[in-house]
């Protein structure tokens, strides 16, 4: 079987990307779907700030299903509550509420969850190997813990169940302190087949390029401008060589470009797609 390369962007619903990227007249409710047609995945973002609903995750399914390709997933952000505001402390029960917020609806369109953490965490390698172990490895596992949410996620707030239990889940760790460059954290996430996120930018954070799962993951931030400079061909030529030589190497890759203030993180995602095809 040939590795997955999946491409997309960070999000879609941004107003400036209306009339550049998105034609004149394209409702909102259609944009996912324009995306869908343009490349291979899409990171959820909105899943970083607040507890979504299982209807918001039925809905994208239900957008996407008559134009996206049968390999596009959905990455989904991880909560900041549980990253940034408990800092990975006890998480257990903020992970169940994660869980149980309807990501168990996208079921074989799950690609892996993104856990970013904020520039001023150091690494803690006891905290770290606390969370790695909390987290789900399959399906079931995640619909199982989704099944301790808290009453704040009643009645159809709530999705506790998965058509695919013995689906694997993937996990990747976007850090952003040099701190990190410790053997004892990349030794952590090979243990326990977690990647460690390439986050290329322009010297805001510290870049890790090592592979430490069966998968790589890129976030694009931009090279010059954070969130907001575009890359040229040359960037893409040598971002596409990097993305197929680990695809040669049997491992698969996911993309996604997040220098959207400048409307140039679609553009750029559909460059990279078309090289690596």
């Amino acid at each position: 079987m040939s590795a997955v390369i999946a491409v997309g962007i960070s999000g879609w619903t941004y107003q400036p990307w209306r009339g550049t990227f998105y034609p004149e007249g394209l409702p909102v409710r259609r944009q996912l779907a324009y995306v869908a047609e343009r490349m291979t995945s899409v990171e959820v973002n909105g899943s970083f700030y607040g507890l979504l609903r299982p209807s918001s995750y039925a809905r994208w399914l239900t957008e996407i299903d008559p134009v996206a390709t049968g390999d596009f997933v959905f990455a989904v952000k991880g909560s900041r509550f549980i990253t940034h505001m408990r800092k990975l402390v006890e998480p257990t029960a903020a992970l169940a509420n994660f869980y149980a917020s309807g990501v168990l609806a996208l079921a074989e369109r799950t690609g892996p969850f993104l856990w970013q953490l904020p520039a001023t965490f150091r690494f803690d390698e006891a905290k770290i190997a606390a969370f790695l172990e909390a987290l789900p490895r399959t399906a079931g596992e995640a619909a199982a813990l989704a099944a301790h949410h808290d009453d704040r996620l009643a009645g159809d707030r709530a999705l506790t169940t998965t058509t695919v239990p013995q689906m694997p889940l993937r996990h990747a760790f976007e850090v952003r302190h040099e701190s990190f460059r410790d053997p004892a954290f990349t030794a952590l996430l090979r243990r326990h087949g977690v990647a460690l996120v390439l986050s290329d930018n322009p010297g805001t954070w510290p870049v890790f390029d090592e592979v430490t799962a069966p998968f790589a993951y890129v976030r694009l931030h931009g090279h010059d401008e954070l969130y907001a400079s575009g890359y040229d061909d040359a960037a893409l030529d040598a971002w596409a060589a990097k993305v197929q030589g680990w695809a040669g190497a049997d491992l698969d890759v996911y993309v996604y470009c997040d220098n959207d203030a400048k409307v140039r993180a679609p553009f750029d995602a559909m460059g990279l797609l078309a090289r690596v095809r």
